[in-house]
């Protein structure tokens, strides 16, 4: 995705939100970079040295190439990244690169389909913010998101997937001769037989005022590892009481922030591991607000400067906060679900197999004689994996798994259109 030998500079103002995205896309694609504040002494020095006005930030200088105003998808495409699909046809389509996509691009690919993966972003979905998970088969001292995303990737297309990042879809339909078509928002279009659609979720937003003006000035939805860095002795809220919360809070507690997690439950143990309950409750930076939530941000058009926490009780404290991370689940990207014939729960997760029987019998919708498979949806040859499946148990192991089956049951759905 990037060079990643050489360290990169980057020079801009830490608490905007355009620099936020460019260094958490720097973060989680493990490029080296060395970040400078515009108004400091050597951010001054290196905007001078090369020719850059304070207009042009953020800037980024790699080796002898300066990129002002740069963003993700200017710097992809300087790196070759954004490569065009090579052909019209695929056997398999992958919409979605977290671990769910990636392990059906694993397998595909490995079976011999010709395979593309869409993915708006690059590699990882929500498990790519999360600073590390230690409870995934067969790493015994754990691995971060980004880390075992980024092997994922690399070990699809060394099977020959065509992973198509920073692309998202505009539009995706089921053909009436089986499989799908699909339009990225940059107006490619492909076909496949079968499709695995691994979308994942958006970030549950946070409803309290104050927080859509703060975002990327203090205020951020996930861990927000390319921060850390720069919380030494700061004030951090977190809110969320799940693993990825937990393990936010244990990361900023070691770059020695200090840490308020806000949880709305009585206790961490109902949703988090005991393993990361343990270590929160022995970490002296950081104090954890059971019953408790955020009632009001306080900041102006630069930074955040408070957070409001009432308890169970009605007691309203305000706390200075120099930043806070919502770490509060997410919501399935399914909005386009109904408008293209799929059926979805209340929640709105995609129904697939058994979940799609109403008293045993089939979706009116569906046109074969045979029951949907374990993961198909209400469209024949379209199968769903992952968090955004009804019933997943929002684990990684699991998407992993659910992205190795959907290929399994894909391929007997090919063997089905070959006997056509």
């Amino acid at each position: 995705m990037s060079p990643q030998g050489q360290t990169l500079t980057v020079i801009g103002r830490r608490l905007d939100p355009g620099d936020h995205e460019l260094r958490d896309f720097l973060t989680r694609a493990a490029q080296p970079y060395e970040f400078y504040e515009s108004d400091g002494a050597e951010g001054k020095a290196l905007l001078e040295r090369h020719g850059v006005a304070t207009d042009g930030l953020p800037a980024v200088i790699d080796g002898e190439e300066t990129y002002e105003n740069a963003t993700i998808v200017m710097l992809a495409e300087a790196w070759n990244a954004r490569t065009p699909p090579t052909r019209s046809h695929y056997d398999l389509a992958i919409v979605g690169a977290g671990p769910a996509g990636l392990a059906a691009a694993v397998y595909g690919a490995s079976d011999g389909l010709s395979t593309i993966v869409f993915e708006r972003d690059i590699p990882g979905g929500q498990a790519g913010h999360t600073s590390m998970i230690e409870n995934f088969f067969g790493f015994p001292s754990g691995i971060e998101g980004a880390t075992l995303a980024r092997l994922a990737a690399r070990q699809a297309e060394g099977f020959g997937a065509e992973l198509q990042l920073l692309r998202g879809i505009r539009q995706g339909t089921a053909r009436a001769e089986g499989g799908m078509r699909i339009e990225s928002t940059d107006g490619i279009e492909v076909t496949a037989d079968v499709a695995v659609v691994a979308p994942g979720m958006e970030w549950r937003r946070l409803e309290v005022d104050g927080v859509e003006q703060l975002l990327g000035r203090g205020v951020y939805y996930g861990a927000g590892r390319s921060e850390s860095v720069a919380c030494d002795g700061k004030e951090v809220v977190i809110v969320g009481a799940g693993n990825s919360a937990g393990q936010a809070v244990m990361n900023f507690a070691d770059a020695y922030a200090r840490v308020t997690m806000v949880v709305r439950g009585d206790s961490l143990a109902k949703s988090m591991s005991a393993y990361l309950v343990q270590r929160i409750e022995q970490n002296p930076l950081i104090d954890v607000r059971l019953r408790s939530r955020v009632r009001g941000l306080d900041g102006d058009e630069r930074s955040l400067r408070s957070v409001t926490i009432e308890d169970a009780a009605g007691t309203v404290e305000r706390h200075d906060a120099d930043r806070l991370f919502v770490c509060i689940g997410g919501e399935p990207r399914t909005a386009w679900a109904t408008e293209r014939g799929f059926e979805i729960d209340q929640a709105g997760y995609l129904l697939t197999g058994p979940d799609l029987l109403r008293g045993g019998s089939r979706p009116a919708s569906w046109p074969l004689e045979r029951d949907p498979l374990a993961l198909e949806t209400c469209v024949p040859g379209i199968f769903a994996a992952g968090d955004v499946r009804h019933g997943s148990t929002k684990r990684v192991a699991g998407a992993v798994g659910e992205g190795a089956m959907a290929v399994a049951l894909a391929e007997r759905r090919l063997e089905e259109l070959a006997r056509a």
